[in-house]
């Protein structure tokens, strides 16, 4: 007959092993905390990774970089305007999507970028019936609206029109 070693306090019998147990508790948080911390803190393995952050990083960028919206109006150039909201997920996971896209067609169509939250862009908004983001709207050479997509969007079908248009 196996027994187990109890201790006899007046709150009745103990397991010996408690403190034990403890110990590994105590180290089943720590490796979790520092998994967690790893995971959060790591970059990302390759520049189509996306993560909330990434995303976001990746969106302001762009906006930072992409065309004024008057010189790509005053431009013969097809333009594509994305309006994009930074609170929005499916802005930041497009977001490499729309970079690849510029880096492809950047020298044949304007990329224009505007925040529906930025209340300077509120005509252009409403002029270009901006009723969810994020929103594409393609202009052709003579700033006519040729196709406007709202929400995630395939590369393929993007690059498809694009090439239609600069053909």
């Amino acid at each position: 007959m196996v027994s187990t070693a109890k201790e006899v306090s007046k709150d009745g019998p103990t397991d010996v092993s408690r403190p034990r147990m403890k110990l590994v508790g105590a180290v089943v948080a720590v490796v979790a905390a520092v998994l967690v911390t790893f995971l959060i803190t790591r970059p990302a393995a390759t520049t189509s990774s996306f993560t909330p952050l990434s995303g976001l990083m990746t969106l302001k960028t762009m906006a930072a970089e992409s065309m004024p919206y008057g010189d790509a109006i005053a431009s013969p150039q097809p333009t594509l305007i994305e309006f994009y909201a930074d609170w929005c997920t499916t802005c930041q996971g497009m977001s490499t999507t729309m970079a690849a896209l510029q880096q492809q067609y950047g020298a044949s169509i304007n990329f224009v970028m505007l925040d529906i939250d930025d209340p300077q862009w509120a005509g252009q908004v409403n002029d270009y019936g901006a009723s969810g983001v994020p929103q594409f709207t393609l202009l052709d050479a003579h700033h006519s609206e040729v196709k406007t997509w709202v929400g995630k969007v395939p590369k393929i079908i993007l690059a498809n029109v694009f090439d239609q248009l600069i053909g």
